[in-house]
């Protein structure tokens, strides 16, 4: 090969197979609608600690999935070579919230859908689903489980505890008991009939009760 053939090579005339403004449009969507997904995700997070690195990974995955979709539709022999190099890829990061995941694969749909051109069902899908999003997850409900923590004195004072929570929730079911000399506390799972919260100032003062915690439960429930 001479010194020439080089500047005749595939290489080079790749140089020019996406233009300038093809990038930038591409690349400018990608970052719009990337932190449109960012501001649905924080508005929408409930876990116990949030996480802004989290928050800026999606930007920069609808960024990076955007450019790499972008070089695949410009040369049918580098996207063989993508499927193969990005096969071998492993991650190693466990995902917490199983919201997590859709707002991943959110990111890297937007993604591929914008390089690919479909512009108008990238930004009408992506309201969309952010409007969804926000209505669901963010939906208060009094149906949502708590757990109600009792410490009383004695047989009679955990039967007065529990009718009175029975009569005052929707469902009272008893998921652990821990008993000791001249105390018994229990844990009890409950269903609000609503947003009311009262009851547990009255369950408190009751006689022989010494302390009622209530506690949002915000774990996997099945039932």
């Amino acid at each position: 090969m001479s010194f020439s053939d080089v500047f005749k090579s595939n290489f080079i005339e790749n140089v020019t197979s996406v233009s300038i403004l093809d990038m930038a449009i591409a690349l400018l969507l990608a970052f719009g609608l990337g932190m449109f997904i960012f501001l649905v995700y924080k508005k929408t997070y409930s876990g116990v600690m949030y996480s802004a690195s989290f928050g800026t990974t999606l930007v920069a995955l609808t960024m990076i999935t955007t450019v790499v979709i972008l070089a695949v539709t410009s040369n049918v022999v580098l996207s063989l070579g993508m499927v193969g190099a990005l096969s071998i890829v492993r991650f190693r990061t466990a995902i917490k919230e199983p919201l997590d995941i859709a707002f991943l694969f959110w990111s890297i749909a937007v993604g591929i859908v914008l390089a690919a051109g479909m512009i108008p069902l990238a930004v009408i899908g992506s309201i969309i689903i952010g409007v969804i999003l926000l209505i669901f997850v963010n939906r208060k409900s009094s149906k949502n489980p708590y757990i109600v923590v009792v410490r009383c004195d004695g047989h009679d004072s955990e039967t007065k505890a529990k009718a009175f929570l029975d009569g005052k929730t929707e469902r009272c079911v008893v998921k652990s008991k821990t008993a000791q000399k001249g105390s018994v506390e229990l844990n009890m799972e409950i269903r609000l009939k609503d947003d009311n919260t009262d009851f547990v100032n009255v369950l408190a003062d009751m006689e022989g009760v010494s302390s009622a915690v209530l506690v949002s439960y915000n774990g996997d429930y099945m039932g």
